[in-house]
């Protein structure tokens, strides 16, 4: 097997590893702190969890640019195993916790050390031949995806059978597999003496020096609002999925399908949606699958029943998942060399602020404009970024395969 198929397969094993032990968690996490942790009052559980679930999300919006820099330095490879051994360490000591503000700190430290997604994303680009990009960058994204998807109900199956603090452990021990295996498997090209010529600029320096690339400013925009959309009316899908099913029976099934159908169809279509863009081209998939977003947000606002809303999830999934693999893959074409790791963690950053403010935001608004509100929003702001998209780069490409 070529080398950079073994990287793809051990990269593959080692992103659902890692996401799915990152939500792995969610369905117990209340859970654990009434009974591991000793909290009692609902309010109290309900604040405790909210705040440990976002930690994650907050210092990895921080730290993703600064591994980035390291990256591009001392290499990717070693940027991906200090994440992967880093986060299994501390996933086994979130199953020592003995209070919850014990866990925040471990969630906060979780959120530093990671980067295992933008450093395997920055290898495999960086080792694929340039006409399979776009296949490679769709089976990475399932890969992520199926992690997310399956990682709440291995936790939830887990959690009936064996209890909660060994679902931490195993989730370490798991981590550390991967991690272990990528360390003899994987193999990367990265001349360690050339990087070290390059000037040493700032975290906000580079940064600086990447806004100047358009292009790269908005493909960052898709990743962030893109999160935002997906991740805002996730907290209010169970009321919206009781009040379209009319009757409390089988609602936690309900509920539990819906959000995750979007993470299936989203599975099932990068790879193919990747494969095509080899063909095509990127820049057509991507502003392709921002308007068919878009255009299956909006209905959502107007369904009557839970299968139509489903429908609707399932389509949407599809195009979404066109969008991260494009993403990727143009970041790559659009980033100057020796950049490569510090643009995808800043890419990565944007995920995560996504993931953290679109359910505050949507949260907010909701009282206001309702969930129906949210859906239409979310449409059209991904509607916008579809225009910013063809403006810097659909229109520029069409022009130059045009003359």
């Amino acid at each position: 097997m070529q080398q950079w198929k073994v990287n793809l397969v051990v990269l593959w094993v080692g992103q659902f590893l890692v996401n799915a032990g990152m939500t792995m968690i969610i369905p117990f996490l209340s859970l654990y702190l009434q009974h591991d942790l000793g909290l009692t009052d609902p309010h109290q559980i309900g604040t405790w969890a909210g705040f440990i679930f976002a930690a994650n999300f907050l210092t990895s919006f921080i730290f993703q640019p600064i591994w980035g820099k390291f990256a591009d330095k001392y290499g990717r490879k070693m940027m991906l195993l200090r994440s992967g051994y880093g986060m299994a360490i501390v996933m086994v000591l979130m199953g020592f916790a003995q209070t919850p503000f014990q866990l925040l700190l471990l969630r906060l430290l979780n959120g530093t050390i990671s980067g295992f997604n933008p450093a395997a994303i920055s290898l495999a680009a960086s080792a694929t031949p340039k006409q399979r990009m776009g296949f490679a960058m769709g089976m990475l994204q399932s890969g992520q995806v199926a992690g997310t998807i399956l990682g709440p109900f291995f936790g939830g199956l887990l959690a009936d059978t064996i209890g909660y603090r060994p679902i931490f452990y195993i989730t370490g021990a798991l981590t550390f597999a991967a991690s272990f295996v990528a360390t003899f498997l994987i193999k990367e090209k990265f001349n360690r003496e050339e990087a070290a010529k390059k000037p040493d600029i700032s975290v906000i320096a580079g940064f600086m020096q990447l806004t100047k690339y358009r292009p790269l400013m908005a493909l960052f925009g898709v990743t962030f609002l893109l999160q935002f959309a997906m991740m805002g009316p996730m907290p209010l899908m169970p009321l919206y999925v009781q009040e379209l099913h009319g009757t409390s029976v089988n609602l936690a099934f309900w509920a539990g399908f819906v959000s995750s159908i979007t993470g299936i169809s989203n599975m099932i279509a990068s790879p193919l949606l990747g494969k095509l863009s080899d063909k095509i081209g990127s820049i057509g998939i991507l502003f392709f699958c921002l308007i068919g977003a878009s255009v299956s947000l909006i209905p959502q606002a107007f369904v009557s029943s839970v299968w139509q809303l489903i429908l609707c999830r399932f389509v949407l999934g599809m195009f979404m998942g066109g969008l991260l693999p494009s993403v990727n893959s143009l970041i790559r074409k659009y980033t100057p060399d020796g950049m490569e790791s510090r643009s995808y963690s800043f890419n990565s950053s944007t995920l995560a602020l996504g993931n953290m403010l679109g359910p505050i935001i949507a949260g907010a608004l909701s009282g206001n404009i309702g969930i129906q509100g949210i859906f239409i929003s979310s449409g059209i702001l991904l509607l916008c970024n579809g225009l910013w998209v063809w403006m810097t780069l659909y229109r520029n490409h069409r022009v130059k395969t045009t003359t």
